[in-house]
């Protein structure tokens, strides 16, 4: 869904771009069962939902099905979201929800695959390109090496841009549980670092 689309209705009397609407906005929107909102807030943030559980569940057919399930469940709920976090950590919520009980039904516990997949810089040249598809493959390997709560918390606060809080409402630990989790995942990944002989300071 392109940001030209126009919804009518989300504010009285006026048609605003969807790139002006918030999520919250079409949050109530879709309370009202509005297709068109559905379809702006399916277009943000489909991309995010699918790379999440992707790091989960490890199957691209799981997480695709994953994704569908989890804007289906946003369509049904959507008037019982009470805006007291952003729409994007209780849409994470659901689809860790999703993902972990998948795990559970599908038996794929010990596929680990993690598919980080960075953004390309078009401005970058060769030789920078190249050291980003070195490091990214790098940290890959390294996650990997990770428990699976550690590696959650690494992908929620590095790949989502997750608040600490963000993530304790998303996992559904105390903050101070994050924090601890945090600590020592950093501190696995730069042992892990070091012993390939590189500083991890571009973390």
């Amino acid at each position: 869904m392109q940001n030209s689309l126009v919804i009518a209705g989300a504010v009285p009397g006026q048609r605003l771009p969807a790139k002006e609407i918030s999520d919250r906005e079409l949050m109530g929107l879709i309370a009202d069962k509005d297709n068109g909102a559905m379809r702006v807030l399916f277009g943000r943030h489909h991309v995010r939902v699918f790379r999440f559980v992707m790091r989960i569940v490890g199957n691209q057919e799981t997480a695709e099905d994953l994704v569908s399930e989890v804007f289906l469940e946003i369509w049904r709920e959507a008037d019982r979201f009470e805006a007291r976090s952003q729409v994007t950590t209780w849409m994470l919520g659901i689809a860790r929800h999703k993902a972990l009980r998948a795990l559970r039904r599908r038996s794929i516990a010990t596929n680990e695959e993690n598919v980080l997949g960075s953004i390309e810089d078009p401005t970058d040249n060769p030789e920078v390109a190249m050291q980003k598809s070195e490091r990214s493959a790098l940290l890959r390997d390294c996650l990997k090496q990770l428990s699976p709560a550690h590696r959650e918390i690494i992908d929620l606060v590095y790949y989502h841009e997750r608040s600490i809080g963000d993530v304790a409402n998303i996992i559904g630990v105390p903050v101070n549980t994050v924090k601890t989790r945090m600590f020592y995942a950093r501190k696995r990944i730069a042992e892990l670092m070091a012993a390939r002989g590189i500083e991890p300071t571009w973390l």
